[in-house]
């Protein structure tokens, strides 16, 4: 009945945020809130809201500092050499971008962190598609598409947990993976071709094509800042980058907690470049709006999780899929998890898939004959549309740096991530990483 009542609860919430009945804000607070009341978790409710949000408390904070930091290096003009190259290289043409989009997402998302991929990637390519009008939904889709890609490098989190989980090893379950990464990043291109077509298409019957050929760097960047030069420093440019890259490098070394890392490259940034205290009150205000939607939205899923991990929801809908599995499907439990992570990815959290459900169809596999590694190969098929989730932090951070409402990010990215996790699959299949059938 619990199991029952949580996939009606996530069920819901999808649906209102997707079909824009609810914000996803909202939805976050009140749909669980209301579900946990009218099943009889009333007494404890706020214990479980506030232990929520405590979890996700420095997330919310490193992606505030976060987006203050990168805020601020656009607007000094750090990545107005990267906009030129960028701009120079497409020639104004919306094919060229949205394959740029990919090449650049992949090359950046190297160190497998969404939060930095993100920012850096929409602070180059956001100034271009608002100035060629092109559609923002395409600028998320391929950003979480490729960023999916390499989350399944070893420093990415979900291959660690697997490997954990199922007492293999991390390089080698990489290793294994990476002819699937590749097919899968192949898509993601043949993705952005297909986008392309659309947008040279559609921006041809609004007569646009003509001006975005003569397009100009500079004409990107003045429309970004509204012609403003006030707040750029050139003079400063060797020693931002020089920040920026030190952060990156202190990000991938893990020497410090990421929250300490940004506080303290945004304090560094804010008084080398803004001296004047009425300076940086004027930058944090630029994009004090910016940060509260974001950060905003994460406390919310504090909630959200709180509810679902306090009144044992997620315990209940692991259990019951597992549960409902009969003994005559054993031999194909490779092929199962696989599926089995797909929507469960996006509906709990990694650390509850991998770490609550993840043993029990190991062990269960293992019975039938397959590996503990082979089991393991086949979890992560979900990874590629694990972004997807209400529960992924950075993919708020996305929505909020390019100005997209989450349920069209989910509505317009679902069958493209889909068909990530299809072209994965097969892949793994054909060149026998897991077996379909162990007899």
């Amino acid at each position: 009945m619990l199991a029952l009542l949580a996939f009606i609860m996530v069920g819901t919430f999808m649906t209102l945020i997707m079909t824009k009945r609810m914000s996803a804000l909202v939805a976050l607070i009140l749909i669980p809130t209301l579900f946990a009341i009218g099943a009889g978790f009333s007494q404890g409710l706020g214990e479980m809201m506030v232990r929520g949000v405590i979890e996700l408390a420095p997330t919310g904070v490193m992606l505030l500092f976060a987006i203050l930091y990168f805020g601020l290096m656009i607007d000094v003009g750090l990545f107005d050499p990267l906009i030129r190259l960028i701009v120079r290289l497409v020639h104004g043409d919306p094919m060229r971008i949205l394959i740029g989009t990919v090449a650049l997402a992949l090359t950046v998302s190297l160190d497998g962190d969404g939060t930095t991929t993100y920012m850096i990637t929409v602070s180059a390519l956001l100034p271009l598609y608002k100035h060629m009008k092109m559609d923002l939904r395409m600028l998320t889709c391929l950003l979480i598409m490729s960023s999916a890609v390499m989350n399944i490098a070893p420093w990415g989190g979900p291959t660690v947990r697997a490997a954990t989980a199922l007492h293999v090893d991390p390089r080698e379950l990489f290793v294994g993976l990476i002819p699937a990464m590749i097919t899968t990043a192949a898509w993601t291109f043949f993705v952005a071709w297909i986008f392309g077509r659309r947008e040279r298409r559609r921006l041809a019957a609004l007569a646009l094509d003509d001006d975005n050929e003569r397009i100009t760097a500079q004409e990107v960047i003045d429309e970004e800042i509204g012609g403003d030069t006030s707040m750029r420093r050139p003079k400063l440019f060797w020693f931002n980058l020089l920040l920026t890259i030190g952060l990156l490098v202190l990000l991938i070394a893990g020497t410090l907690p990421l929250v300490v890392i940004f506080m303290l490259a945004f304090a560094i940034a804010a008084m080398v470049n803004y001296p004047r205290l009425q300076q940086q009150k004027e930058r944090i205000s630029a994009h004090a709006g910016n940060a509260l939607g974001t950060v905003s939205l994460i406390f919310a899923a504090g909630i959200f999780t709180g509810i679902l991990s306090g009144t044992k929801m997620v315990d209940a809908m692991a259990g019951s899929v597992i549960d409902i599995i009969p003994p005559a499907l054993g031999p194909y439990m490779a092929p199962i998890t696989a599926l089995v992570s797909i929507p469960f990815t996006v509906l709990i959290s990694n650390d509850a898939f991998y770490f609550g459900m993840l043993p029990v169809l190991g062990q269960t596999g293992v019975q039938y004959g397959l590996t503990p590694m082979e089991l393991a190969r086949a979890s992560l098929i979900g990874q590629q549309i694990h972004l997807l989730s209400p529960l992924v932090a950075s993919t708020y951070l996305l929505v909020g740096l390019a100005g997209v409402d989450l349920g069209d990010h989910q509505r317009f990215t679902f069958r493209w991530a889909l068909g990530s996790c299809a072209v994965f699959m097969v892949t793994c299949l054909l060149l026998g990483v897991f077996p379909f059938f162990k007899g």
